[in-house]
């Protein structure tokens, strides 16, 4: 079961603390409400949650197996200065393999996992404008499918580039490679 939590509330009766930040963000117990209110559900198995945002500006989204050390301000206000309905992070894929040159069958040299062959993939960091809901159909509705092609096909999808550290989890390999990172100082921890 999923628990929607309406969190676009503007907190106007709150002064000073929704000057600093979104009403859900205010603290209780050094904690956001927002984070004890899921706690709550949690301690009842409900853990997957739908956060529901300001309808009329955009927001950002992610996949949640990716983490990245992109720079979420100047991704935002790159989509707000072009004024398309979303922006794509774009990224070069971190190499997977070492890369063996040769001179016949000597090798000349050995690359330790290079970035792949140039081109760039989605990131998965986004902003958007809400009308890009319109194009989701249902929970069969495949993002980078029908809705990311139709965005394309109108010019109304626009790159960000990020050339600094990105990196999917989709193996156990990528889970023990990000675990290291973060026991030495994982280049993603902005904060």
């Amino acid at each position: 079961m999923q628990a929607v939590i309406l969190a676009g509330g503007l907190g106007t009766r709150l002064g000073e603390e929704t000057s600093i930040r979104p009403k859900p963000m205010v603290e209780i117990g050094g904690m956001p409400i927002l984070w004890h209110i899921m706690k709550i559900y949690s301690a009842h198995g409900v853990t997957d949650f739908i956060i529901c945002l300001t309808p009329n500006e955009p927001f950002c989204f992610t996949y949640g197996d990716g983490v990245a050390s992109i720079d979420i301000t100047a991704l935002i206000a790159a989509h707000k200065a072009h004024g398309k309905k979303a922006t794509i992070t774009a990224v070069a894929p971190p190499g997977r393999f070492g890369a063996l040159e040769f001179d016949g069958d000597h090798v000349t040299s050995f690359r330790e996992k290079p970035a792949g062959d140039g081109g760039l993939i989605n990131g998965g960091f986004f902003v958007a404008d809400p009308s890009v809901l319109d194009l989701v159909d249902g929970p069969e509705s495949i993002w980078e499918q029908k809705p990311l092609e139709a965005l394309a096909a109108r010019r109304e999808l626009v790159a960000f580039r990020h050339d600094g550290f990105w990196q999917a989890m989709d193996t156990l390999r990528d889970r023990n490679y990000l675990e290291e990172l973060w026991q030495n100082g994982a280049p993603w921890k902005v904060w």
